[in-house]
């Protein structure tokens, strides 16, 4: 059988091994270090932020923002709900309400549905996905919380690299946050970052992370901490992931423009829409069918030895969230069940595009 392609896999740019080497060599393999400095600098350079936490994970950064904006029982907060489950956990950890928000034709959250949600639950805080490295309409988003008093925490956990009108997913809001799980567009195995303009906000961040410990000789706590922060290996695998953002924002693009093409022949296949003034990462290339079985093509990709997957289902949808209020839904619900993502790895070539591109025509035939 062809060699197995995935859907996103870990891509080395060529430093990590050097940059581990140096931890190694100063026996600072354990939090923290001169690397998840460096780390929090190379974040800040390219997203234009003022300061940056180097945190465990994505859903860790949310958690984090969530306690920054003082987020507790009884709040509400808002949600895309065509998201992963990351981008919502953090609500229940702090004992809140999440409330959700459906999708326009972007398949990132409605506007016009957010600011309705917003003027009727009265949320303490939005948590905005920009879906697949896609910038979602954050700039009016982002006027809609500032006029009502919303803090607005952006998900970039698959965008980091996209923007809108040349500013960085993850800098409209008072939060955003980055994951570097090992399927994202550069990886650390495992990691996230919160950045934000508030420098003061991100130093208490910083001790929420390391169990809240106070500055005293014996480890005094008068504030409930966790165990969030990076270790000094993994932020040196950062370091290397960062100086090669540009090429891998690069080269989805490109896989993306050759399945355009690969499929242009294909009228039922409708890609995921790039707003007016944005330019995204395309983590995944993803698309919904006017028509077919996303399953049975996923099947078949699969029986090739090539992964593909569903769109996100909504978080109204799931069980955990039974109950729940949502603004809309009928969009996201759409996409979930006509939307598939190919594989979408920056070590794939046309070559491996165009296999995937003929098993998709033949189970759409």
């Amino acid at each position: 059988m062809a060699e197995r392609l995935f859907l996103s896999p870990p891509h080395m740019g060529g430093h990590e091994r050097k940059y581990i080497d140096e931890v190694f060599a100063s026996n600072y393999i354990a939090p923290l270090g001169a690397f998840v400095d460096r780390f929090e600098r190379a974040v800040c350079d390219v997203t234009g932020a003022p300061a940056a936490a180097a945190l465990s994970s994505g859903t860790a950064a949310i958690h984090l923002a969530l306690r920054l904006a003082d987020v507790g029982e009884g709040d509400r907060v808002l949600a895309s709900t065509f998201t992963f489950i990351g981008s919502v956990a953090p609500i229940l950890y702090q004992k809140a309400e999440p409330v959700f928000v459906d999708s326009d034709a972007s398949w990132n959250a409605d506007p016009d549905r957010v600011e309705e949600a917003i003027l009727r639950e009265r949320p303490k805080a939005f948590v905005l996905t920009h879906l697949y490295g896609q910038a979602a309409r954050v700039d009016r988003i982002a006027e809609i919380c500032d006029a009502h008093g919303v803090t607005l925490i952006e998900d970039a956990a698959e965008s980091l690299g996209a923007t809108l009108h040349g500013r960085q997913t993850g800098r409209f809001g008072r939060f955003g946050i980055y994951s570097f799980n090992g399927n994202k567009i550069i990886t650390t195995s495992g990691g996230g970052m919160l950045i934000s303009d508030e420098r003061e906000a991100i130093d208490h961040a910083r001790k929420l992370a390391t169990q809240a410990r106070e500055p005293a000789p014996w480890y005094e706590h008068t504030e409930l901490g966790y165990n969030y922060r990076l270790s000094n290996v993994l932020a040196a695998i950062g370091v290397g992931q960062m100086e090669v953002l540009a090429e891998r924002v690069a080269k989805k693009r490109e896989i993306f423009g050759w399945y355009r093409e690969a499929l242009a022949d294909r009228e039922e296949i409708v890609w995921m829409p790039e707003i007016a003034g944005s330019r995204g990462n395309r983590w995944l290339t993803t698309l919904s069918l006017e028509r077919g079985d996303p399953l049975r093509v996923i099947d078949a990709l699969e029986a090739e030895n090539i992964e593909a997957r569903p769109l996100w289902k909504p978080m109204h949808r799931q069980p955990l969230f039974a109950g729940a209020r949502v603004y809309g839904g009928a969009v996201s619900d759409a996409l979930f069940a006509s939307g598939l993502c190919l594989p979408s790895g920056t070590g794939m070539t046309r070559k491996d595009v165009a296999r995937v591109a003929s098993v998709v025509k033949e189970a759409l035939q």
